[in-house]
Formats: structure tokens, C-alpha cells, sequence
């Protein structure tokens, strides 16, 4: 089960006449990335959901449950928010906002129960006058002046994923590696500032620099990573290693 589902369930993506199967693909993919399962296509110039599963792997159940509507107007009928996305302001009259300050909102609405429909228009020209008329807000997706076009699944990638942070609190716990251990307790560091020491006294590299200094000064370095027992352990073993070299080469 998907843990960020419940209001990313509420949610459909809608793309006005959509002209390359590419760009579905792309969007598909990305509705699979951020949790979002129902989209909806409004007079797209092409459509085969086997090429569409092909580019978006694993994406078959999305792509047979995707709707298909003659008209714009039918496709958002039942939504009670409808948030449309766009590169720029183009008129004064629009409820504009940047797409971060959208997450939050959308999520928001979604709780509520009601459908909220992610609008998006064709590749070419985004959405018409009649899509935003239909539209509550404008999300903007700002980018460089000078080369502002973004790909169909670009755009919507970006305002999805804002989505999905803001559906996420802060108790989703980031992912660790597998071999992740436990911060290393004091005993454990002790340890390896001693064999670290250790190490460094026997090449003399305190011979021109007072020991105390140099370890205050490593100890603050090596407190600000916050070693886990593994990474002290392997910081101790640095220090006993230079001890072992040296050995050897007097034993030779």
C-alpha cells in the first residue's frame, strides 16, 4: 500500500489534446513517481496505451484506467478545484501563484474529499483562453528568459512533485543505506580519537604542531559529521593501520 495515498487519491491530471504519445508516456512515468494514479485525456492526437506502457514501464494499470473526454469542460466537470499550469503570467485578471506555494494547497483541497484536477494544455501553445477560464489558480513554473519553454512532462513533474513533498510531514523518514548503524556512543569515539592519535604521533606529525591543538581541531571536524559506529570504526582502524605499516617496515 502506498503510504502517501488518501488525498493523492483525489487528484487527476488532465492534458487538453495532448499532440505526441511521447509526451503522455512522459507524464504517465511521472504520475507513477509522485503517486498519482488518474489521468484524463481530452481529444489526444494520438493514443496506444501498449507503446504508452512500453516508454512508462509497469505504468499498465494507470494507462487502462486513463479517461478520454471530447470536450475540456467535461474532463474538470466534477472537479471542485482546477489548477492549471503555466510558464508565465499572461494577463493581470488570473489567480497566479508559483507552483511551491501550490503543494500545500492542492493537498489541502484534496483532503477535503473533493476532486482537484490538474490542468495541463497542449505542447505547443499550453492552455488555451477557454482552459484558463476553466481554471481556479495558475500554477507558475518559472524558468530562464531566455529558453522558458519546458517539456509537457517536465512541467508537470515539477508541479507534482511540490504535490507530493507537501503530502509527505515530517515524520517520513529519509532513506538510509543498507549497512546504516547507529551513531557511535562517546566510549566508541574516545577510541578513535586514541588510535587516530596514535597513528599520527608515530609518523611525528605533531613535531612541528602542539598534539592537543591538532586533536581539538580534529575532534570538532569529526563531531560535526556525527560518525555512526561504522564510520568511527573505520577512522580507528586508519589510526592502528599507520601504527601496522610502520611495524612492518621495521620488521623488514
Amino acid at each position: 500500500m502506498n503510504p502517501l495515498a488518501g488525498p493523492l487519491d483525489n487528484i487527476v491530471v488532465v492534458l487538453d489534446e495532448p499532440q505526441k504519445l511521447v509526451n503522455i508516456a512522459g507524464v504517465v512515468r511521472a504520475m507513477n513517481n509522485m503517486g498519482l494514479t488518474r489521468l484524463r485525456l481530452v481529444r489526444p492526437g494520438e493514443f496506444d496505451a501498449t507503446r504508452i506502457s512500453g516508454i512508462a514501464h509497469r505504468s499498465e494499470p494507470l494507462v487502462e484506467a486513463t479517461e478520454r473526454f471530447d470536450t475540456l469542460e467535461e474532463a474538470v466537470a466534477d472537479a471542485t478545484f482546477v489548477l492549471g499550469a503555466s510558464a508565465r503570467a499572461r494577463t493581470a485578471h488570473r489567480n497566479y501563484g508559483w507552483a511551491r506555494e501550490w503543494g500545500p494547497k492542492v493537498v489541502a483541497r484534496a483532503a477535503e474529499g473533493g476532486t482537484v484536477a490538474l490542468l495541463f494544455g497542449r505542447e505547443d501553445r499550453g492552455l488555451s483562453n477557454q482552459g484558463l477560464d476553466l481554471c481556479n489558480g495558475i500554477a507558475i513554473i518559472p524558468t530562464d528568459e531566455e529558453y522558458s519553454s519546458l517539456n509537457l512532462a517536465q512541467a508537470f513533474l515539477i508541479l507534482a512533485y511540490e504535490i507530493f513533498i507537501a503530502r509527505q510531514d515530517d515524520s517520513t523518514p529519509l532513506p538510509s543505506g543498507r549497512r546504516a548503524t547507529p551513531p557511535a556512543p562517546q566510549g566508541e569515539l574516545e577510541q578513535m580519537y586514541r588510535a587516530l592519535q596514535g597513528g599520527l604521533d608515530r609518523i611525528e606529525f605533531f613535531k612541528s604542531r602542539p598534539p592537543e591543538n591538532v586533536m581539538r581541531t580534529l575532534r570538532t571536524l569529526l563531531a560535526r559529521a556525527e560518525p555512526d559506529r561504522q564510520e568511527a570504526g573505520l577512522v580507528q582502524a586508519v589510526g592502528f593501520e599507520i601504527g601496522h605499516y610502520l611495524d612492518r617496515l621495521e620488521e623488514k
